[in-house]
């Protein structure tokens, strides 16, 4: 990439903020003109993935450095708003305030977890990975320990919690486009991986890199911008998120009188929910704490894992902006997550509170149905309506939603104009776009460069490496867009447990081969392939199996089971064997060196 680029990089993404406000602008014209919501809908979608992938095709490359660690020269900002870009993923914008508007405040385990994971990621892992010089984590593991059995095994984790992961991200974009376009979720999928695709395949990381920060900048807009309106209108401040108290208040109230937590669903509708639980109701006693902590440690640990974020360090110039990508990521990353609370409160206050407009709880279910976007939404098969007492009323327990769609409904919900439902829409695909790029990716380059490439075929030349490369984008996409049309779990389960996998296979393996000389190979190998096969079978005996979880850990927790004896099994095996030779301790030691060049060459 040539150094005026990177120069230019402040005034290039000025321009492009500057382009998707008036654009913004543009569609609030046309809908002041009588442009139909679905049209406006369609255009907001298509004309950012449009430009997500124009940037993808500029950024082409056919150099491996480039294609894999973006030539190693994103400042340390821009790494950091590609970071939270990646990061945010359809988990985080799609469905995470969902997670909070049904499950109220014990799911804020997740935004504890995942922002704390960061500093796991900045204290253990960023600095050091990036001082290393490798391409992939699991070059990091293959060279630190030597011989492709590590390697593979590092590969095998990698793809599986990869997988597992994209698979929500293109369920995010399914929903989305479902609703967008009005069409079924399971064309939907398909329609998000082809603007999956159009970003990642041609330049690699260079490509993702630079659509992530395009991203963010759509994502972050379109979340805070139905939160600050909402707010405003209810007279609940100009700052929500440290003044929705007023509007937490109301709902305790409005809960206790609508019987929320004593009326259970009135029917069973596949894959949606109705409100059971108080939204400020905070889960009590020793188990319930022992629950939200070992999810925020799975959380924190699987986010020091996941090798799509790890990567992202690899990119920075030095090891020096590696720690200052991190310090950025959490900045922009803070940006969404302290906001989602306020969001769901405001969207549930929306719905329930009689004295609004917008409000349905208690309303006639005839009137209630014919509402556009009650209809909309249940066209698409993501809502549901059932006047199960037949007295013509809308009990809350006669409600149900999927989760998913909490945010991407707002706008409507709210009653705000339509161009701020597409915006969020548009904010949606970014942000489950961004996160897909990363994890595909993160597969590829992992299957070309450490499997095919390091064990397969040697010799390989630059031109046959990066081929590999976008078949298997290609393929693992393709397979990922199977998967989620499937909808074997919903978003946020998905996630949870692709981090459990990671932290079962990876974490003391990453953590340990930076900060413990003594771990050798034979350590890394049982702890990847014990803490995973254990990780794993727990998760089949209490999710597949019907098995009772141990000490509350249910299948969103697997990973506490898999990094136990990832542990126990890495220290017991390395020393009970041969540590490693003189040149792997020193090579250990340089990488803990804050200055100077990195530890393998450019060439590996």
């Amino acid at each position: 990439m040539e150094k005026g680029f990177i120069n230019n990089l402040p005034r290039i993404y000025g321009l492009y903020t500057g382009g998707f406000l008036g654009f913004i602008a543009l569609m609030a014209i046309l809908e002041q003109f009588g442009v139909p919501a679905d049209v406006l809908g369609i255009l907001f979608v298509t004309f950012t993935i449009a430009i997500y992938a124009a940037i993808g095709w500029l950024s082409r490359t056919m150099q491996v450095d480039a294609y894999y660690v973006a030539g190693r020269e994103v400042p340390p900002l821009y790494n950091g708003m590609a970071t939270a870009a990646d990061w945010m993923s359809g988990a985080s914008f799609v469905a995470m305030a969902g997670g909070i508007y049904f499950g109220g405040y014990g799911y804020l385990a997740f935004i504890v977890g995942w922002t704390g994971g960061y500093v796991l990621v900045n204290s253990l892992l960023a600095p050091y990975l990036r001082k290393f010089g490798c391409y992939t984590v699991p070059d990091f593991i293959g060279t630190r320990y030597g011989g492709n059995t590590a390697r593979l095994l590092a590969v095998i984790v990698l793809v599986v919690a990869s997988f597992t992961y994209v698979t929500a991200q293109i369920n995010a974009t399914g929903t989305i486009a479902a609703r967008a376009l009005q069409i079924p979720f399971e064309l939907g999928v398909w329609f998000g991986l082809l603007g999956i695709l159009l970003c990642s395949m041609l330049g690699g990381m260079r490509a993702v890199t630079w659509t992530q920060v395009a991203q963010y900048i759509v994502l972050i807009i379109a979340y805070l911008v139905p939160v600050f309106w909402m707010s405003n209108a209810q007279d609940f401040g100009l700052i929500p998120q440290f003044s929705y108290g007023g509007a937490v208040e109301r709902i305790g109230e409005l809960e206790a009188a609508a019987g929320v937590g004593q009326l259970m669903p009135s029917e069973s509708f596949v894959g949606l929910r109705a409100l059971t639980m108080q939204h400020a109701a905070a889960s009590e006693g020793a188990f319930a704490s022992w629950q939200f902590v070992t999810l925020v440690m799975v959380l924190m640990c699987g986010t020091a894992s996941l090798p799509h974020i790890l990567m992202r360090y690899f990119t920075t110039p030095s090891v020096r902006d590696a720690r200052r990508s991190v310090v950025y990521s959490l900045f922009f990353i803070f940006l969404l997550y302290f906001t989602a609370p306020a969001l769901a409160t405001f969207t549930k206050l929306q719905i329930m509170d009689p004295n609004l407009a917008t409000g349905i709880i208690g309303k006639s279910i005839a009137d209630v149905q014919s509402l556009e976007w009650i209809q909309k939404w249940s066209n698409v098969g993501f809502l549901a309506i059932s006047d199960s007492n037949g007295n013509g009323l809308l009990e809350i327990n006669e409600f149900f939603m999927r989760g998913d769609i909490v945010v991407l409904a707002t706008p409507e919900i709210a009653g705000l104009p339509y161009v701020i439902s597409g915006l969020v829409a548009a904010g949606g695909m970014a942000a489950a776009m961004s996160t897909a790029d990363g994890l595909l990716l993160a597969i590829a380059n992992a299957l070309s460069h450490d499997l095919y490439y390091k064990i397969i075929d040697p010799e390989a030349d630059t031109r046959t490496r990066l081929i590999v490369a976008r078949i298997l984008l290609l393929i693992i996409g393709a397979g990922g867009a199977l998967v989620a049309s499937l909808q074997l779990s919903s978003i946020l389960g998905a996630v949870a447990w692709a981090f459990s996998f990671a932290c079962s296979g990876l974490f003391f393996p990453l953590v340990l081969g930076v900060w413990w000389k003594r771990a050798n190979r034979q350590g890394a190998i049982a702890g990847m392939a014990i803490g995973f096969l254990a990780g794993s079978c727990y998760l089949y005996y209490v999710r597949f199996a019907g098995g009772t979880p141990l000490l509350g850990l249910d299948h969103l927790r697997f990973g506490i089971v898999g990094m136990a004896a990832s542990l126990v099994a890495m220290i017991g095996v390395s020393l009970a064997t041969e540590e490693p030779d003189a040149e792997i301790q020193a090579m250990v030691d340089a990488i803990r060196i804050p200055g100077g060049e990195t530890v393998l060459d450019q060439t590996h």
